[in-house]
């Protein structure tokens, strides 16, 4: 038998955080700048799901924003390399994506939307990350290499495919397959139906994102605590005997610090099956907080 063609290395690139981690730094704020444009101009919807980008044939969208009678989109394009706004009365921008700094990002955006009549006040600190600069203020931050933004890219397009088919499993809610600028990563969640408990001091946005129970899985391409790609799988609120679970594949371990199962990218790039075994990861994880959760499987499944 022929292997997938989503199983192909091309789909499953090297991503060593250490490669690109300048360069990964400065996209996070960039995206950070544009998704806040989202947030401030749309209503919210439950989770916070009005707020993510979302994975595209060229990179990365906002999807449509209303703008009183217009409504705009912004597109970053990892092809060409380039931000684009495109609104629907017909305006066509691009503020190309090279090594410069978060402030002359910012001050570039803004002017690019300012341009075509889109005025918007976005919070100018980042979010989400330890010592922060304000946007404005980021002369710190200013490398952009293309090869490896568009390597990033094209592992998303792969775990986007992958969560796409494991999203489709479920009957039950589900949100959509997400890209949260803020904490840097792809994302699905399921939830069980039932109300979580109150997260005593919880902050407002981690009140709305946990006010009901989830089995979440998502990858990101590295932090402080995770020194190189992996995925993640979590429950909250977290059952008893969930970090004894035994999960799939063989490589994935929790991690004690995160409350949460990790599999390396490495071991999934490298598996016969990248799309296999990364399914395996999503479905055993959710099968450990499901079933110690006490979750109507029967009603919630396809």
């Amino acid at each position: 038998m022929l292997p997938s063609p989503a199983d192909r290395p091309e789909c499953w690139p090297a991503l060593r955080l250490d490669s690109w981690k300048d360069t990964y730094a400065t996209l996070h704020m960039w995206s950070q700048i544009v998704g806040k444009v989202r947030l401030a101009l749309t209503p919210l919807v439950n989770h916070w799901w009005n707020i993510p980008l979302y994975v595209t044939a060229r990179g990365l969208t906002t999807s449509r924003i209303p703008y009183g009678k217009r409504a705009f989109e912004l597109r970053f394009d990892f092809i060409e390399h380039q931000l684009v706004l495109e609104t629907s009365d017909g305006a066509l921008k691009t503020l190309p994506l090279a090594a410069k700094t978060v402030s002359d990002f910012y001050q570039e955006f803004m002017s690019m939307l300012r341009s075509t009549d889109i005025e918007v006040k976005i919070w100018r600190m980042p979010v989400e990350i330890p010592n922060p600069i304000p946007f404005d203020q980021d002369r710190l931050h200013s490398s952009y290499d293309p090869k490896f933004v568009e390597r990033f890219w094209r592992i998303l397009l792969s775990v986007d495919a992958v969560f796409g088919e494991f999203r489709s499993r479920f009957i039950g809610k589900s949100s959509p397959v997400h890209f949260f600028w803020g904490s840097f990563d792809l994302a699905v969640t399921r939830f069980s139906g039932r109300r979580a408990p109150d997260r005593p001091g919880a902050d407002e946005m981690t009140r709305e994102a946990y006010s009901h129970e989830v089995s979440s899985v998502g990858f990101w391409p590295g932090t402080s605590d995770v020194s190189d790609a992996a995925f993640y799988s979590y429950a909250a609120p977290e059952p008893s005997g969930f970090k004894e679970a035994r999960v799939q594949p063989n490589a994935a371990f929790y991690h004690k610090t995160l409350g949460e199962f990790l599999l390396p990218y490495e071991e999934v790039r490298k598996a016969e099956s990248p799309t296999a075994a990364l399914l395996d990861f999503c479905q055993s994880t959710y099968e450990a907080a499901a079933n110690l959760g006490n979750w109507d499987r029967s009603a919630l499944e396809r």
